[in-house]
């Protein structure tokens, strides 16, 4: 009986007790996300897949963060609403290596495709011509691009590794906290990590926490702030360049530029909130740590349920999609 009792301590270990109306809204959040991720994969697919030729740089960045964004919510958050609705989720230790690794894996791919889309759009604003390649017609597969977005999804599985390898079901370990930094709010299906040295988890959750975490924000930061003075120099630019095709792809560049702008500032904020309520709690506690992880669970979601909305209002194609669901809905 020590035993059961021990093993539902752990495997609900730091479960923040929710109100009905924080469970029904963050429901909602999931769902919207899943919905509206589904929707800018399908739509902007479509058009990269039917149309090919210039000008998919950024819809094929778009899918990719759309993709990981997707995966999260399936993998992760679904979960979390099963968990809230009051069942008691618990894994094998095999499920728990499988899952954990899994957890690190997406959340660092979603971060650093959402940094690859700013410095794209900050790299592409800083273009006053078009590259030449844009002026003879289709063009094949951005292999460069590819390469970019390969290079995110291998090298940040290799990361998650030691996540995979070090993770196990229903004991206390000294690192059962630092796992909040990067992979989740708190235990879930009694999943935790044991790394074999206290040290070693340590290491590994500050690592994350500089890589996966700090060093995104900071270079979306940067990225931002570059790309707002890009744009305001771009009105003396048109003044001063007499070429047609310039004149007229500034403009263009400078409304994709704002959804971009948009999305990672919502991006910042809610990552950003997320981390320093998470970091707080795993090195002050007190009264307000409860408070702190609800925070820190919708932090984590605003941005992926929210991204698809913006996309929306900014992306030509999604705002066609949008009218004609609605015009046919009434």
């Amino acid at each position: 009986m020590e035993n059961m009792e021990e093993t539902e301590l752990v495997g609900m270990g730091l479960r923040t007790t929710a109100a009905p109306v924080q469970t029904a809204f963050y429901i909602l959040l999931v769902l919207l996300g899943i919905a509206g991720n589904t929707t800018v994969i399908g739509v902007i697919g479509h058009s990269v897949m039917k149309n090919p030729g210039g000008g998919r740089n950024s819809d094929i960045i778009i899918i990719n963060m759309a993709v990981s964004n997707l995966m999260v919510s399936v993998m992760r958050n679904t979960l979390l609403i099963i968990s809230d609705i009051g069942l008691a989720l618990y894994s094998s230790r095999e499920w728990c290596q499988f899952l954990m690794g899994v957890w690190v894996w997406l959340r660092s791919v979603n971060v650093w495709s959402t940094l690859l889309l700013s410095a794209f759009h900050f790299h592409t604003l800083r273009r006053v011509a078009p590259p030449l390649a844009n002026l003879h017609g289709p063009r094949g597969l951005p292999k460069v691009l590819l390469l970019g977005l390969g290079l995110i999804w291998v090298l940040n599985f290799i990361y998650s590794i030691p996540a995979h390898i070090f993770s196990i079901n229903g004991n206390q370990n000294s690192t059962e906290t630092l796992m909040l930094v990067s992979s989740t709010t708190r235990p879930l299906l009694g999943c935790i990590w044991n790394f074999p040295v206290g040290r070693s988890g340590l290491l590994y959750a500050t690592t994350s926490m500089v890589i996966h975490e700090t060093l995104p924000i900071l270079l979306m930061a940067f990225t931002n702030i570059g790309s707002l003075y890009t744009l305001y120099s771009h009105s003396r630019v048109r003044s001063l360049v007499k070429d047609t095709h310039v004149t007229k792809k500034v403009p263009a560049e400078r409304r994709a530029a704002k959804v971009i702008l948009a999305l990672i500032m919502l991006f910042i904020a809610s990552w950003g909130t997320s981390i320093i309520s998470v970091n707080y709690f795993n090195y002050n506690r007190g009264t307000s740590a409860e408070y702190l992880l609800v925070i820190a669970r919708f932090a984590n979601i605003i941005f992926i349920a929210m991204s698809p909305i913006i996309l929306t209002i900014g992306h030509r194609r999604l705002r066609s999609f949008a009218k004609s669901i609605l015009v046919y809905s009434t």
